[in-house]
């Protein structure tokens, strides 16, 4: 992957079309790297392909200060770059001292600085409404496409067979999923569901409709919205950081990604909706954002906005807006303050009461997987809980090492050249695989809630098959029993299930469709949280007389809880893959509603993060972010290399000279050329070339666009103007053309260091106030530039890592 469309021959492409859609494709095939934006063109009565060059000779003299009206696109950033922090943070404070001081002067303005406090919160609330709806779109064409694929209502196609047997009149508490209205494909079309040929209809019918959703969900991604693929986790972590990428929160990739993530989970694939949820959020927030100029206009702002509805996608996600807003704090977030706290807080908790109100599951609650567990758990269990999160912590590491592989080889192989093959390949194997194994043929949300529950007297789960059931002992609860039959055919199956679930989630997360981790690594410790908690549970009935049960567990006695292993698993695995810690074991608590169970939720969520930390120090997102070369400074890694400042900075020695402006003394011409010449996001401005003293910084688009307007606005602006960045134009002899004043645009105060500043000085400095560069001095005359490539480069470096990964600035 090359950088070539960086390359500036002219500047027309800075009037070339934008859009939501052309952009890059995440992760792993070729980019466009084309320079669109969301600026309108300066000049729209100019020709399309009228290229960037010098205008005609005016006959005034007058100097012209343009700067002082606004330009548009002034202030702006290309694709691919990153904000300034500072500058947005200091453009938002002007804004609001010159609402706050207007407001004295009358009430229209006092009407107005109420309105644009007030607009935070309106924003927020609309997230919420707009996120929740969608969430329960999806949830519920999801559920009714899932058991399209084994059947179908034939009193109301729009049922859901869970739906449709509630409304019959003709079905038993034993056979309750099973009614005359619902039809097998084998049904419909032999008029049978028994015998080896009404199975081998109903298979075939099972892996055609999952090949059917999942070309359906490539294909619309592919031709669409490429950024529609994947989590969107790891790009949102690197947006929020300041990085642009237009067009991946945007429109068509909010309407394609709720498309294909319900075709995606409808396929049966090892993959869930819960990081896609986050991603479809954000683009909720980014699209309501135009609405109001406060977030329009400013980039910091705009990505305090993407943190709350970060915390709302996980709160419909999950059902969970606590375990959201500290998720968003702790997982995705780069700038949080506390204002932008309470705004997710509220924007979280609108989210879940949308949600609840849409009632997607018809329980009355958010999930489909809400369990409660009464048994307490027992001081020694802290030791298979533990085993658990040191099973999680290695399925963790593992998975990310092997993924990263396959994904790594997808990028730089023919594969990656293929995504609909991949996509439908894959799928064809889930779908033959799981088909004769119920626990896989069942969609991984309810596969977790079967493995969550607690068995009870009414259950007719296989896993709740136990030998003298009714042998009930005080306060109506079961004791351990002895496992039947049913009970050991699950256990095999389950075996196989876990095994499938580990091996195929590897290949499908990071394929061109949306696929998100948290179900799946849920999925795979609930099944061996669930293995491991009937081995105790008959361990307990069968030696109750050991040391190590008879003191809490007596014979007849309920004490083990297999749903409760199923649970702790599930948040082991979960927090081996991603590295989250506070923000899951509060998921976790809020799905299950007991407060009693947040120990062994920490424990096994600490160990799972020790372990795998000690296996690989990064996530799953963090991986992925720098598999795709995403300029994300990490906050949480401190850097311990004693370099300088000068051992980093651009030019090293033997390098060609820093490329620099002069504040008086260069003409339009010069400027023009080295634009051109150079692909540099800006340029430090000395007082000249011999002495080298920083004046400023101005970024190359600045300039572009300032002295485009200029050649329009200004008569007699020709290539041999001269361009000036001081208060007062400089002294010129009579009959030369008009002087261009571009003080307007100059950064008077861009952030410097000494050449013998410790990088790690620098390194904090770029991770807590979000620099895109910082000049590099000695005595005051500039030596060199440090941008945040190169830190991360540099960073990389230190960790005998590919500083070549790094591909954006």
């Amino acid at each position: 992957m090359d950088n070539r469309g960086f390359q500036q021959g002219s500047f027309s492409s800075f009037r070339s079309s934008s859009s939501d859609e052309d952009l890059m494709d995440i992760p792993g095939t070729a980019m466009d790297f084309s320079m669109r934006d969301d600026v309108p063109p300066l000049d729209r009565e100019v020709e399309e392909d009228k290229s960037y060059n010098g205008g005609g000779i005016g006959s005034s003299n007058r100097i012209m200060d343009f700067l002082e009206e606004p330009i548009p696109g002034v202030g702006t950033y290309d694709d691919f770059n990153t904000i300034d922090w500072v500058r947005e943070k200091s453009r938002d404070r002007d804004r609001h001292r010159e609402i706050t001081n207007k407001s004295k002067e009358s009430t229209w303005a006092l009407i107005h600085s109420v309105s644009d406090a007030f607009s935070g919160w309106l924003l927020m609330l609309l997230i919420g409404l707009l996120a929740g709806s969608l969430a329960g779109l999806i949830d519920i064409s999801a559920h009714w496409m899932t058991d399209l694929k084994e059947g179908i209502c034939t009193g109301g196609f729009w049922f859901n067979h869970e739906h449709c047997c509630w409304n019959s009149d003709h079905v038993t508490f034993e056979d309750r999923d099973k009614c005359p209205e619902w039809n097998s494909w084998s049904q419909l079309i032999i008029s049978t569901d028994e015998g080896a040929f009404a199975y081998i209809v109903n298979y075939f019918m099972y892996v055609l409709w999952a090949l059917l959703f999942a070309f359906l969900a490539v294909s619309l991604v592919k031709v669409f919205a490429p950024y529609a693929c994947g989590s969107g986790i790891p790009e949102i972590k690197t947006i929020l950081s300041g990085f642009i990428i237009r067009g991946y929160l945007g429109k068509w990739t909010l309407v394609i990604k709720t498309i294909t993530l319900v075709l995606a989970v409808s396929s049966g694939l090892s993959l869930g909706k819960e990081g896609p949820l986050v991603h479809v959020a954000c683009c909720c927030g980014n699209i309501l954002c135009h609405c109001f100029n406060k977030y329009r206009k400013n980039e910091a702002k705009r990505r305090e906005v993407l943190s709350a509805a970060a915390a709302a996608g996980v709160s419909v996600a999950f059902g969970a807006p606590i375990g959201g807003v500290l998720f968003s704090l702790e997982e995705v977030s780069y700038y949080f303050p506390l204002k932008t706290l309470w705004r997710s807080f509220f924007a979280a908790l609108v989210a879940a009461f949308t949600l609840r109100s849409i009632n997607p599951f018809g329980n009355s609650r958010l999930v489909l997987f809400y369990v409660e567990f009464h048994t307490p758990w027992h001081l020694f269990e802290l030791v298979p809980f533990i085993l658990l999160g040191i099973f999680g912590g290695l399925w963790g590491a593992l998975f990310i090492r092997t993924n990263i592989a396959w994904c790594r080889k997808r990028k730089t192989t023919q594969l990656g050249k293929y995504p609909v093959i991949e996509v439908l390949v894959v799928t064809a194997i889930t779908a033959i695989l799981a088909f004769p194994n119920e626990y896989t043929r069942m969609s991984t949300s309810e596969l977790i809630s079967e493995l969550f529950n607690d068995c009870g007297l009414l259950d007719s789960s296989k896993l709740c098959d136990y030998e003298n059931r009714f042998n009930t002992s005080k306060g109506g609860e079961l004791p351990d029993r002895p496992a039947g039959v049913g009970v050991y055919s699950a256990m095999w199956q389950l075996a196989l299930t876990l095994i499938l679930k580990i091996v195929i989630t590897i290949f499908t997360f990071g394929m061109k469709i949306p696929s998100g981790l948290f179900i799946p690594s849920m999925a795979v410790g609930a099944i061996a949280g669930r293995l491991l908690g009937v081995g105790m549970e008959q361990l307990a009935y069968y030696h109750h007389d050991w040391t190590i049960f008879n003191s809490w567990c007596s014979q007849g006695a309920d004490c083990i809880t297999p749903g409760l292993y199923a649970m702790v698993g599930a948040a082991a695995c979960l927090g081996g893959v991603t590295r989250m810690t506070v923000s899951l074991v509060v998921i976790m608590f809020e799905l299950t509603g007991g407060l009693e169970y947040i120990v062994p939720l920490m424990a096994a969520a600490m160990t799972s993060k020790w372990v795998a930390d000690a296996l690989g120090r990064e996530g799953i997102y963090d991986a992925h972010i720098r598999l795709n070369g995403y300029p994300f400074l990490e906050a949480k890694e401190e850097f311990a290399h004693k370099t300088l400042a000068m051992d980093v900075m651009k030019p090293r020695r033997n390098d060609p000279l820093l490329t620099v402006l002069t504040q008086d003394s260069m003409t339009v011409e010069d400027v023009e050329t080295i634009i051109s010449e150079t692909t540099y996001s800006g340029f430090p401005v000395v007082v000249s070339r011999e002495s080298q003293r920083l004046v400023g910084f101005v970024l190359r688009r600045d300039l572009i666009i300032s002295i485009e307007n200029a050649r329009k606005k200004q008569d007699g602006v020709v290539s041999t103007s001269i361009i000036y960045f001081t208060e007062h134009s400089p002294p010129m002899p009579p009959y030369t053309p008009p002087t261009l004043k571009l003080r307007n645009i100059l950064d008077l105060s861009p952030f410097t260091v000494t050449d013998l500043t410790p990088m790690e000085i620098v390194v904090d400095i770029f991770r807590k106030l979000g620099l895109r560069q910082c000049l590099v001095t000695h005595n005051g005359r500039l030596l060199g530039i440090i941008t945040k490539k190169d830190v991360l480069k540099h960073i990389a470096q230190m960790a005998n890592q590919d500083p070549d990964s790094i591909l954006f600035n």
